[in-house]
């Protein structure tokens, strides 16, 4: 029966495939066909795989053309596809002999027109505003002078020389160049790195970490700026730590990163001013704030001199203010000896009446009175008891006369000692002493005289040395006192020339 099957049926000479010859057979004539073409329709559904394929369809009013971009060639792509977006796509048409389906393979996707591509722009900035990007709130201050500047842009264009020489001119800063490409499809994920690179380095390490980022690009086309409202671009800047200006294209030229980035600049140029201020009006505004300063401690030291002396006229003279303590300390000083002298007599009749009044006999005296008045009490009383506590109390009078006597005695010698001391300090403090260094006291009818005035009243003069008192009689006056009493006494007689 087999050998039935495999013979040929008489009149059938159309040859045999199998599906694998079939479909390899299609898939060499589409791509023979048709090689590299472009295609331009609108994106439909876009599905990634988790392999990093990305499946997506191109379609028309009437036709859908199915797409695939592998994943080495994802990163190729200068825009990725959305759906709804409007795009040329370019590849090579192949077969899917599997599933008996046709794909384009696609290494390259291009927005169809600036319609699309400002279509495209405005999708995504009403995306980032909605997860709140673009909020002012978090957009941070730049620093006033910062000591690093982080320069994101390319090491071979005019921009980064324009910023360099406008640092030079305004304040030389250092600065670290992180090149990327600023244009085509390695511009969105190389200036992403680079700011992600940038936030990462160690502050005050090696390589420090810079205080500000400049991410600058020239002016362009919209497709030339396209790489800079790339979702990666933005989210990179909405995520550094480090303030950032972003000055990509001209004044007129907006592209997503200026509406995340915490300032923007019209140009290039411009970044850098906003980076660092003019260090020569530093200069001068330092000179200028350090002259007023010192005007103004001129100025007060001057006042506050001016105002002490004003007050300094207000006050009396020092003589004036001590004239009357140096009475007092007079007065006091002549009150002094003779209050000692009364001090030290009071004393002594204190510690003599004290002492006539406590003698040991009289104690003894009494002790023995007491001792008869107590025998005799005992002798009339007959209980032991009382006898005892007769004995007892006799024995605490004697104890009692013993202590006072001692107490009496220990005093009478502290008073002495106060006495001797006392008496010490009267003659310490008593003129006598002053005599013995060549001094003398005159005296005239009982009164101590201290001055000439005094002593020209008197004719008679009582001396007091330090050995003895002495008696003058009428005192020599000098050659000019009598020729002032004559011309104070005598009458004016006038002149006989």
């Amino acid at each position: 029966m087999s050998d039935l099957l495999d013979d040929p049926i008489p009149g059938q000479n159309t040859p045999e495939y199998t599906v694998s010859d079939i479909s390899g057979e299609v898939k060499r004539t589409l791509e023979g066909t048709f090689g590299r073409i472009r295609v331009r329709g609108e994106v439909g559904r876009v599905f990634t795989a988790r392999s990093g394929h990305l499946y997506y369809d191109i379609k028309d009013d009437r036709n859908v053309l199915a797409c695939t971009t592998w994943k080495g060639q994802v990163s190729g792509l200068s825009v990725v596809p959305e759906e709804g977006l409007e795009v040329v796509v370019t590849g090579r048409l192949t077969a899917f002999g599997a599933q008996s389906k046709y794909n384009l393979n696609v290494d390259e996707v291009a927005v169809a027109g600036q319609g699309a591509l400002m279509a495209l722009l405005e999708k995504r900035k009403k995306q980032l505003e909605a997860e709140g990007l673009f909020a002012p709130e978090r957009k941070k201050p730049l620093p006033y002078l910062p000591q690093i500047i982080g320069v994101v842009t390319s090491p071979s264009g005019a921009v980064i020389r324009d910023i360099l020489h406008r640092l030079r001119d305004r304040f030389p800063r250092k600065v670290l160049i992180w090149p990327v490409a600023v244009q085509g499809s390695n511009c969105a994920p190389q200036v992403a790195r680079a700011i992600e690179g940038f936030n990462k380095l160690t502050p005050g390490g090696s390589l420090p970490r810079p205080d500000l980022i400049i991410v600058a690009r020239g002016g362009g086309s919209i497709e030339d700026l396209w790489g800079f409202n790339e979702e990666i671009v933005a989210r990179a800047t909405a995520a550094s730590n480090i303030p950032l200006i972003s000055a990509v294209g001209h004044e007129t030229d907006t592209t997503l990163i200026d509406f995340v980035s915490d300032r923007r600049a019209p140009t290039p140029t411009a970044a850098a001013e906003l980076a660092v201020p003019v260090r020569m009006e530093l200069l001068a505004w330092t000179g200028e704030q350090g002259a007023r300063l010192s005007r103004a401690a001129t100025d007060a030291v001057q006042r506050r001199s001016q105002r002490l002396r004003d007050l300094s006229r207000a006050l009396p003279r020092p003589d004036s203010l001590l004239n009357t303590p140096r009475q007092r300390l007079d007065l006091i000083a002549d009150r002094l000896a003779p209050a000692l002298n009364r001090g030290v007599q009071n004393r002594r009749l204190q510690v003599v009446e004290l002492s006539a009044h406590l003698r040991p006999s009289t104690l003894r005296n009494l002790v023995s009175t007491r001792n008869e008045a107590l025998r005799n009490l005992s002798s009339r009383l007959s209980l032991r008891p009382i006898h005892r506590e007769i004995e007892q109390q006799k024995q605490n009078i004697n104890r009692l006369a013993d202590r006072m006597n001692a107490a009496q005695a220990t005093r009478l010698d502290r008073m002495r000692q106060h006495l001797d001391a006392a008496d010490r300090l009267r003659e310490t403090l008593s003129y006598k002493a002053t005599l013995q260094r060549g001094y003398a006291v005159v005296r005239a009818e009982g009164e101590v005289l201290t001055t000439k005035k005094q002593a020209s009243k008197h004719s008679a003069f009582e001396i007091e040395f330090a050995d003895g008192l002495l008696n003058t009689g009428q005192p020599t006056a000098s050659p000019a006192a009598p020729k002032k009493s004559a011309k104070k006494d005598a009458p004016d007689q006038g002149s006989l020339f």
